[in-house]
């Protein structure tokens, strides 16, 4: 293994880290209900990689770059519909439980605060 480390060329070998992390994202936001934090941790390390290595990472790069995006879309819609999906529970619990099947006052629940920015947006990592 180590012989096949060694002869490989280094970029290659961290793409296919990167792949793994990629793959690891991949599946905390496909299970049900995702796994949003562990998601959000393996997205986050996976943009540490490709933008603390940017230029560096060869053929990949690109692709890398592409997923990393794509991830992180992933991320900001299952987080929103969880969060509108958690609002319109409370919003049908304080009204009653949607008898008549009426909305609320807002049209169907206000938009919780605090939202979570995308991974990787707010720098820490």
């Amino acid at each position: 293994m180590r012989t096949e480390l060694a002869s490989s060329p280094v970029e290659v070998v961290v793409a296919n880290h990167c792949y793994g992390l990629f793959e690891l994202s991949a599946v905390y936001l496909s299970q049900q209900p995702p796994l949003l934090s562990q998601a959000r941790l393996a997205i986050d390390a996976l943009g540490a990689l490709v933008a603390g290595l940017e230029g560096r990472l060869g053929e990949a790069e690109d692709q890398l770059k592409d997923g990393l995006s794509q991830l992180r879309l992933a991320y900001v819609q299952i987080d929103g519909a969880q969060r509108a999906g958690s609002a319109a529970a409370s919003a049908a619990g304080v009204n009653g439980g949607g008898a008549g099947g009426q909305a609320g006052p807002n049209g169907g629940g206000a938009r919780p605060g605090g939202q979570e920015a995308e991974p990787g947006a707010d720098g820490e990592g």
